[in-house]
């Protein structure tokens, strides 16, 4: 019984091939395989197969040529990241790429098809659900969520009781005081520091955060 775990990830660009290294290097992945609708077909990148665009997905794992995906493209693309997600969600078994540097606590729940990468501190009752993404470094503390889609760049540091809303780009280096709450489609700028709750959706930058546009 042929039991190789083969990753199928959406998006071959420089997150796509950093979640490659991971998965193959630290996570027990066997191979990886690469969907994208604006790669040409049947190419390597990084001597990784290029199978097709998106949609092409279902057939691979109907083939068992994948036994599991996970979204590649980046906070630029927050919404395809989101429909993507959302149209192979319970089709396809998802994968979460976790470096083994990251100290998880026991108590936290972690969703599908999310990535944490190295260094990441999560403390007592976090919550990171689908699809989130969480770059080298960041520091969640106790009972606080990032909700569905989201992207936490490096270094992000949440304090207590602390809620990111779905498909937030939260930049790097922003730092949240206790008990904030970060609406659905917020986006912070490098080093802002957030002290009070963020209601409506835009850019947030500065030091108390102040929305731009």
């Amino acid at each position: 019984m042929n039991n190789s775990k083969i990753l199928g990830i959406l998006g071959s660009g420089d997150l796509g091939q950093l979640i490659a290294h991971h998965a193959l290097n630290y996570c027990n992945f066997n191979k990886i395989i690469f969907f994208d609708d604006f790669a040409k077909p049947n190419t390597m990148i990084n001597n990784i197969l290029v199978y097709g665009g998106t949609k092409e997905v279902f057939s691979a794992f109907e083939k068992k040529e994948i036994t599991h995906v996970i979204i590649g493209i980046g906070y630029k693309h927050i919404e395809l990241r989101k429909n993507l997600f959302e149209a192979l969600n319970g089709k396809i078994a998802f994968a979460s790429i976790i470096h083994p540097t990251a100290n998880i606590d026991k108590t936290c729940k972690i969703g599908n098809g999310v990535v944490i990468l190295p260094g990441c501190i999560l403390d007592m009752n976090v919550e990171i659900q689908d699809n989130v993404l969480l770059n080298t470094g960041c520091i969640i503390a106790h009972d606080s969520i990032v909700m569905q889609h989201s992207f936490l760049s490096p270094n992000v540091a949440l304090a207590g009781f602390v809620s990111i809303g779905s498909c937030c780009n939260i930049g790097i280096s922003t730092t949240v005081i206790d008990n904030i709450k970060i609406q659905n489609l917020i986006q912070t700028g490098g080093s802002t520091v957030v002290i009070r709750n963020l209601n409506e959706k835009g850019l947030y930058v500065g030091n108390p955060a102040r929305f731009i546009r």
